[in-house]
């Protein structure tokens, strides 16, 4: 099978090219910048030592304290980040600025590849998660570039889906050089896939990082003023297509009890905003976006809508209870542990096959809810809206849990270190100063 790989991803790519452009339809940041697909960059002024992928805005935001961590323990080190969509290629240009160089990754055509690795000349290559491209492992192999895999998690629907093409799988898994994994089972069905057992460890979640700077807390207050500080609110985050309907039933019930609740919904794709913002208005609620720049809000405002990118942390901090979505809809769910961090009790519905043992530790703290369905989802946040204990409980339950989880950035910086010796050298010399 290995050997057919490349030449059935060359049958496909004129519906490659096609996808490509009627995903521009919806975003036209897709028609933009496509010839860095096929790796046709400019020739960095120096070689790389870290390139690092993330696929689009939730790895770029995972990534986050990794690259911020790479960056400060060694000044003098070069980053490249690279994504996949325009999201977040867009998060990486909030999130780091000028700090590292950025380039859209190459499709996994070897030539697209070669090309890649032949302008930016990287040392290392760390991929977050599961994006296993395997022209990309076998030619970083090749080269000598060491590959890493991290905050690596394998669900068990992925785990079935690799599992299918194991004799594939396997060969190309051998050829990276290290795992850094969230859970003892990521590590069995990585090893089941074929990785080699000495190249997995288990660090835990990089997603366990997350902090607010202090700068960010204080935007959150003014936020929360002009939301209304006498105001209850509730945000609903990451939502997918097929839950807007229940989250606008069930806030019809809340507003039975609780007249001045203010409902923030914070779409998962950008391409959505519009469609949800209509379908609130429809539905016969005063709706702002974020992007009118309203200031502060009239009391008479039901719903506000999140159509920005990168800031959905900052509405978490200026809100009192959160769902997460993608979990009313088999999608997988989102992270929960952001919420958390913050102190919010958290609700989310039963498909959280992606976060599984996440969910499932902070159901085991007390630190939210999850529900099957509409009646249950309106009789959760209810719980919470009603009881200041109750969420003050929960928030703190939440914040207990993410912080004695921390631990795997460093774990993971360490991983780095056996092969980018200046992060271990810049910790020494700091230490004997």
């Amino acid at each position: 099978m290995t050997f057919l790989y490349t030449p059935l991803l060359y049958l496909f790519l004129p519906i490659l090219l096609i996808r490509l452009f009627w995903r521009g339809f919806k975003n036209r940041d897709y028609w933009r910048r496509w010839r860095e697909r096929f790796g046709f960059i400019e020739r960095l002024q120096q070689p790389v030592d870290v390139w690092l992928h993330a696929v689009s805005v939730g790895e770029v935001r995972a990534a986050e304290p990794l690259v911020n961590a790479l960056l400060d323990k060694a000044n003098a080190i070069t980053l490249l980040v690279t994504t996949m969509t325009p999201t977040g290629s867009a998060q990486v240009r909030r999130c780091f600025g000028d700090r590292v160089y950025h380039y859209y990754v190459p499709y996994d055509y070897p030539a697209a590849v070669n090309r890649f690795i032949d302008k930016t000349e990287p040392r290392l290559a760390v991929f977050m998660e599961t994006e296993m491209w395997p022209n990309i492992i076998r030619l970083c192999s090749r080269r000598a570039i060491p590959l890493l895999f991290a905050n690596v998690r394998l669900s068990e629907k992925s785990f079935y889906r690799y599992q299918r093409v194991v004799g594939f799988m396997g060969p190309v898994l051998r050829l990276a050089s290290g795992f850094a994994v969230q859970t003892h089972a990521d590590a069995e069905r990585l090893k089941r896939l074929g990785a080699r057992k000495e190249s997995v460890r288990v660090t835990g979640s990089i997603k366990f990082e997350v902090k607010l700077p202090a700068s960010q807390i204080e935007v959150a207050k003014v936020l929360r003023r002009e939301w209304g500080s006498d105001r209850l609110v509730w945000i609903a985050a990451s939502t997918h297509e097929g839950e807007d309907e229940t989250l606008l039933a069930v806030f019809a019930k809340l507003k039975q009890n609780h007249p001045d609740l203010l409902l923030v919904i914070v779409p998962r794709h950008p391409e959505r905003f519009a469609a949800v913002a209509r379908r609130c208005s429809r539905a016969g609620y005063k709706t702002v976006l974020r992007s009118q720049d309203a200031g502060p809000l009239d009391s008479d405002v039901d719903i506000f809508i999140g159509d920005s990118m990168g800031e959905l942390t900052l509405f978490y901090a200026a809100s009192d209870i959160a769902f997460v979505g993608g979990s009313l809809v088999p999608v997988g769910g989102h992270n929960v542990l952001e919420p958390c961090a913050l102190g919010l009790p958290v609700v989310f519905g039963p498909h959280m096959f992606n976060f599984q043992e996440i969910s499932r530790h902070t159901l085991e703290h007390d630190a939210g809810m999850c529900v099957a369905d509409q009646g249950e989802l309106t009789a959760a946040v209810d719980r919470y809206l009603a009881d200041p204990n109750l969420r003050f409980k929960a928030g703190e339950a939440g914040k207990a849990f993410v912080a004695e989880n921390r631990g795997a950035l460093q774990k993971t910086l360490n991983l780095l270190g056996d092969y980018i010796p200046e992060l271990n050298n810049n910790e020494t010399e700091r230490s004997k100063r």
